[in-house]
Order: C-alpha cells, then sequence, then structure tokens
C-alpha cells in the first residue's frame, strides 16, 4: 500500500509542476504584436488615413500655384471683321493675399470696343486686398489646416493601433489561459488514468473497497469531461487570436495547434515584478494620449476657422492696378512712374449692411471651440479614472497572484498528506478526490489571475493611449 501512495504522489509531482516544455514552435505577445503591426488590415488602413491627409495638404497648397490664361475671342459677320482678342495672362497668388499677374494683348477689328487698346499691348499688375483677405484669407487657412490635418491623421493612426492592439493583446493572454487550462486537465487526466488502474488493481487483490473504484473512475470520468469542454475552450481561443493574424501578401492564417504560447511568462516573479509609476502615467496619458492630442489639434483648426470667419465682418476692400506698355517689351516698363502714364487702376468696395450672416458664422465658431473646450475636459476626466481604474486592477491581480501561489502550495500538500493517509488505509478515494479538485480549481484560478495580470498590465498602457 505504501508502495502504491508513491506512485500516486510521483504522479501528481508529475502533474503539479506543470512546467511547460520548450516547444519547436512559441508564439510571444511581442511577435503577435509585431505581426499585426505589419499586416493586419486595420494598421494598413490607419496608414492610408495618414496618406489622405497628405494628399489634402498637398491639394491645399495648389491655391499658390501659378496659373496660366489664356482668353482667345473674335467675330466676322457678312464680311466684316468686327473683332480680335488674345489675352495670354500668368498669374501668381502670393501668401501676403496679393495676386500679381503679368499678361500680353493683341486687339484689333474694324469694331472693337473704344475701351480696348489696339494693337500689341502688354501689362504687369496687382490686386491687393486692403480689408478682407489681407492678414488671412481661405487660401491660407486650406493650407494650415492641412498641416494640422496630417498631425491629426497620425494621431487617429496612434488610436487606432492603440485599441488593435489591445484587443489583440486581450485575444491572446485568453489563448493562454485556455492553453493553461488545457494543460493542468490533461495532466490530471494521465495521474488519474494512473491512480485508476493501481485502485482497480488493488481492489483485485483485495486491499481496496470497491466503492474506491467506483470513485477513482468517477473521477477520472470528471476530469476527461473538463478536459474536453477546456480543449474546445483553447480552439476557440486560438481563433479568436487567428483575427489578428494575416500574412505579407495579405491572407489570413490561421494558428495552428503545434504553435505554442511562448511559456516565459509563466517564470515572471510576480511579488518583484516592477509595476508603472501611477502618477507618471496619468501625466503621460494626459500630455500624449492620442485622442486628446488630436482634440488639441481639432482646436487649433476651430481657431483657424474662427480667425477666417472674423475676415467675414470686415469689408471687402480690393485695389487693382495694372502698368501698360506698348509692345511685348516688359522691360520697358522698369523705372517708369506708376501713377504719371500708361496705367490702369481700379477699387471695389462691397459691404453687407446687416452682417446677419457674417456674424451668425462668427458666433457659431466661437460656440465650436466652448464645445470642443468641455468634450476635452470630459475626456481628460475618463483617461485619467481609465487608468487609475486598470491600475487598480493590475494591482488586485498581483496581490490575488501572490494569494494564490500559496494557496496552491497549501493545497499540494494537503493531497499529499491525503494520499498518504490513502496508502495507509486511513482515508478514502473520496477525500483523495475532494483535496485534488480544490488543488485544480486553485491551480486553474492562479493561472486565470498570472494571466489577467499580464493583460491589465497592458490595460494601463491602453488606457494611456501608449500602445504602440
Amino acid at each position: 500500500m505504501r508502495r502504491i501512495g508513491l506512485i500516486l504522489f510521483s504522479c501528481w509531482i508529475c502533474f503539479a509542476s506543470m512546467q511547460i516544455k520548450a516547444q519547436d514552435k512559441t508564439l510571444s505577445l511581442e511577435q503577435t504584436l509585431d505581426i499585426i503591426r505589419k499586416y493586419h488590415p486595420v494598421a494598413k488602413q490607419a496608414a492610408i488615413e495618414v496618406s489622405m491627409a497628405k494628399a489634402a495638404l498637398q491639394s491645399s497648397r495648389g491655391a499658390f500655384d501659378p496659373a496660366f490664361y489664356l482668353n482667345t475671342d473674335r467675330k466676322t459677320f457678312t464680311g466684316v471683321d468686327y473683332y480680335f482678342h488674345s489675352n495670354p495672362e500668368l498669374k501668381i497668388p502670393t501668401w501676403f493675399g496679393i495676386d500679381v499677374k503679368a499678361g500680353v494683348e493683341n486687339n484689333f477689328g474694324q469694331r472693337i470696343a473704344p475701351d480696348i487698346t489696339l494693337s500689341k499691348s502688354s501689362y504687369v499688375g496687382v490686386t491687393i486686398p486692403v480689408l478682407k483677405g489681407l492678414l488671412f484669407d481661405k487660401r491660407r487657412a486650406a493650407l494650415k489646416q492641412g498641416k494640422i490635418m496630417v498631425n491629426m491623421s497620425r494621431q487617429e493612426q496612434l488610436l487606432m493601433l492603440n485599441d488593435l492592439l489591445f484587443d489583440a493583446t486581450e485575444a491572446y493572454w485568453k489563448w493562454v489561459s485556455a492553453q493553461q487550462s488545457y494543460l493542468i486537465f490533461t495532466n490530471a487526466l494521465t495521474t488519474n488514468k494512473a491512480r485508476f488502474e493501481l485502485v482497480r488493481k488493488a481492489f483485485i487483490s483485495g486491499d481496496r473497497a470497491g466503492i474506491d473504484t467506483t470513485e477513482a473512475l468517477s473521477q477520472l470520468q470528471s476530469i476527461e469531461a473538463m478536459q474536453t469542454q477546456y480543449g474546445f475552450e483553447l480552439q476557440k481561443a486560438r481563433l479568436t487570436l487567428s483575427n489578428f493574424l494575416w500574412k505579407e501578401n495579405n491572407e489570413p492564417y490561421e494558428l495552428s495547434e503545434d504553435i505554442q504560447p511562448d511559456p516565459s511568462w509563466n517564470l515572471v516573479p510576480l511579488p518583484t515584478y516592477p509595476l508603472p509609476n501611477l502618477g507618471q502615467t496619468i501625466d503621460t496619458a494626459i500630455q500624449f494620449h492620442p485622442k486628446l492630442v488630436s482634440m488639441d489639434f481639432k482646436m487649433d483648426v476651430l481657431n483657424l476657422e474662427k480667425r477666417l470667419k472674423f475676415q467675414s465682418l470686415l469689408p471687402k476692400f480690393d485695389i487693382n492696378y495694372n502698368f501698360l506698355n506698348k509692345g511685348y517689351a516688359f522691360n520697358n516698363m522698369l523705372g517708369q512712374p506708376l501713377f504719371n502714364n500708361n496705367y490702369k487702376y481700379g477699387v471695389l468696395f462691397a459691404l453687407p449692411l446687416l452682417q446677419r450672416e457674417a456674424r451668425g458664422d462668427y458666433k457659431m465658431a466661437g460656440l465650436k471651440i466652448n464645445d470642443l473646450d468641455f468634450s476635452t475636459m470630459q475626456t481628460r476626466l475618463e483617461i485619467s479614472n481609465k487608468v487609475k481604474t486598470y491600475f487598480n486592477e493590475l494591482l488586485a491581480m498581483q496581490k490575488q497572484s501572490i494569494l494564490f501561489q500559496d494557496n496552491v502550495r497549501n493545497q499540494q500538500a494537503l493531497l499529499k498528506a491525503e494520499e498518504m493517509r490513502f496508502s495507509i488505509g486511513e482515508s478514502s478515494m473520496f477525500l483523495v478526490n475532494a483535496r485534488e479538485n480544490k488543488l485544480l480549481e486553485t491551480t486553474q484560478e492562479l493561472a486565470e489571475l498570472k494571466t489577467k495580470f499580464f493583460k491589465s498590465l497592458m490595460a494601463v498602457q491602453w488606457a494611456a493611449g501608449q500602445v504602440r
């Protein structure tokens, strides 16, 4: 009987140690996240958003591109050559709202308008917005907003990656937890098979009662059912993680059964594991969380919009001036007085009398800024509290894991003692099974707590927006 007890205890030691053997194919969390960063469609979509913002910025720069115009018009009727107009012109917008232009004209005909210069002439001119549009206009606003939108798109990319990688991390640790539960009951199944055979042989030899055989068989069947259940859970967790894995050629990748989680996480000493500093993490989140940084950029956009709407309150007062010259020789214009001879100028003035549209738009722009201020305050509070929540969860997982490590050792000692009593005939199979069930439950809970600890560790970084 002592020999039976020693054999049972040796089988249990094989189970209780639960050291994961080195696998030829293992997958760590960092390897998983690296694959996702490179090949996941959402990660690629995030990069496309940045490219689209850069394309929009390039488009807004087009408002400052020089433009060439050609206006040609001719009329003949009943043998009469009424007129012929030809006017090529180059127009150059500048950053300061002033448009510079230069062109030539060639006009002739029998019935040409008297205000049109006959024959060939040339001109150089400017259009100057004296009030509205001098300090700021739509072109400059669009360009500045385009630059801000590129920065915003980068923050949106980081935000998408932050959520994507955290979801993948959660799936990874669920896979690890399912793998651990499956291993626990697989090892327990091996132990119980050996135990059942020993008890059965002891019954045949007359050393054990028949009820002990029934108890051992019942425990074996229960363990086998649990192993099947956790085998299904492992398969489901493996497929869930596979949702995040893609190949280089944009094909989905299904995680195979021969790939195991990297076992190094199970060797980490939790009592001495360094935890992030809560205060520094909150400060980092407030300063660098992609959502808050994006809201700051959005505030810059709204301030530009308000500045542009203010321009609408100003009257439109534009001055147009053209320096004229006979023929196509532009060099003859150098050194000539502006208002002595050969010039053309005009003034355009416009002012809506009630300014209701302009005043309404300006007020709306201010209200949008106030609305974003309140949203930013609320978002900042929510992010801060979210970091605190996950940090407290991390502390709880660490403390519970340490307690359960001690509990597992105690349960192992109790099972060992119960098996020794069983080997000398002072206990029953029922009590041995009860001790084993409690140890299995505690060991499984410890594995879940440890994986939840590492998931909470990543959750703190996610709440701070720092999962990259």
